[in-house]
């Protein structure tokens, strides 16, 4: 059975590598800049001509940093609040070397939200680029990309998340071309958006369980908890999949709650609600079944032949001293060394059911008519501590918390559309 399978793979055996784009050759730069020190020092004493700074000829630290230590961002700032003023923000110059591509619409859309330098973050985190074992990751191309799903559409079904790798690739092709928003929900967690020029239609669909979740109110008020019906799938997704050639799912954390498991109707159990006479079925057990529910629910539509599905991996959270609202923090200014991740707990256990899973769903599909395949970010994402917007975000819903679960933008989740990009190029042979 033939599917999506990146190019640049990573071994898991001997991990994923985040490359400091700042700290590579570190040695031989400071030497570098002593010696022209030295020399510039001798130059300004003995020069018959002043030295100047301004115009584009001016000496320039950024260049500089760019010629000896590959200083190149993933992602360069474009946008901001309009009731901020453009001039506390910079914008590399489409000729400055400080841009990693040329800027087209620096008022494309953006998750500001999520925009960590807007509120105050130091750029640190977008110094790192994701190197796979024995290959380079190429960057994003937002004209590449735009040519490989012209007159397609994609759509990201899950929770957050999904949502962030979404709000992640809209930012990347918008430097492009300027899609439209042709609709969104009340709540913004359906939308859709098309890019005329390419014909390239882009969706988010919410969906925190793939099945249908439904919120435990008390007293007249939703609760944190959820009744999640394993055999029942959200039609809210599933209705909208004919018609599509791309699908990214993607999920599992919010199974770290107090949920109440059903199935034919009735209450089988639960996860992590501690409760007697009732089983705890624990997360891993209770997200298999929600994954097999989806693929098997994506494998059986009538009208989705030729429809690439990628399952994204899970990814953790980093909060230290506590979590969301109990004085939890990530403030980590790099990333994690690979020794101070653990392979062996929970996330390492979801990220291996949901790879069982869509190898399983292959081998359901004999006629190979629908295609699967995975985007494995979970353990290059388990040592980036440091790409969480922390307390650098909008905090129009929460005041009092700090985000440790989402991702900056621009940031570490771009890595993920890059994998993304190399899927796409690998399943255009499915056509």
């Amino acid at each position: 059975m033939a599917s999506p399978v990146s190019p640049c793979t990573p071994k898991i055996q001997n991990g994923t590598e985040w490359i400091s784009l700042l700290q590579k050759k570190v040695a031989s730069f400071l030497f570098l800049l002593l010696l022209l020190s030295v020399i510039f020092l001798f130059s300004t004493w003995y020069s018959s001509h002043n030295f100047t700074f301004g115009g584009k000829e001016a000496l320039r630290d950024s260049a500089l940093l760019t010629d000896h230590l590959e200083l190149n961002l993933t992602e360069q700032m474009i946008a901001h609040d309009e009731a901020i003023s453009p001039s506390n923000y910079s914008f590399p110059e489409s000729f400055s070397s400080e841009a990693s591509f040329e800027i087209s619409d620096r008022n494309a859309p953006f998750a500001k939200t999520r925009n960590c330098q807007m509120y105050g973050k130091p750029p640190g985190y977008l110094y790192w680029r994701w190197k796979p074992d024995e290959c380079d990751m190429p960057r994003f191309e937002s004209k590449s990309f735009l040519d490989l799903v012209r007159g397609k559409k994609m759509a990201f079904v899950g929770d957050s998340l999904a949502r962030n790798q979404f709000d992640s690739l809209l930012c990347l092709l918008s430097q492009e071309e300027t899609p439209l928003d042709v609709y969104h929900d009340p709540f913004d967690k359906f939308r859709t958006m098309h890019f005329p020029t390419s014909n390239f239609t882009l969706m988010v669909m919410w969906s925190e369980f793939y099945v249908q979740g439904i919120p435990i109110i008390i007293n007249g008020t939703a609760t944190a908890s959820f009744d999640i019906h394993l055999d029942i799938i959200n039609t809210k997704w599933t209705s909208q999949l004919p018609g599509l050639d791309y699908l990214i799912i993607s999920g599992g954390n919010w199974f770290f709650r107090v949920n109440y498991l059903h199935e034919n109707g009735s209450r089988i159990g639960c996860v992590n609600c501690r409760e007697e006479n009732l089983k705890d079925y624990g997360i891993a057990y209770a997200i298999r079944r929600v994954v097999r529910k989806a693929l098997e629910s994506i494998i059986s539509c009538q009208n989705c032949d030729g429809l690439v599905t990628l399952l994204r991996t899970y990814t953790t959270s980093h909060f230290e001293n506590g979590s969301w609202f109990n004085g939890g923090d990530c403030n980590r200014t790099e990333p994690l060394d690979e020794r101070e991740i653990n392979l062996e707990g929970i996330e390492w256990e979801v990220r291996k059911i949901q790879n069982e899973e869509i190898e399983r769903i292959k081998m359901m599909d004999k006629d190979a008519k629908k295609h699967f395949g995975i985007l494995d970010v979970t353990k290059a994402m388990m040592v980036r501590a440091d790409g969480h917007p922390g307390a650098f975000y909008n905090k129009k819903w929460f005041n009092n918390a700090n985000d440790c679960l989402h991702w900056c933008l621009p940031g570490p989740v771009d890595m993920w559309n890059e994998m993304l990009m190399l899927n796409l190029i690998s399943s255009s042979s499915f056509d």
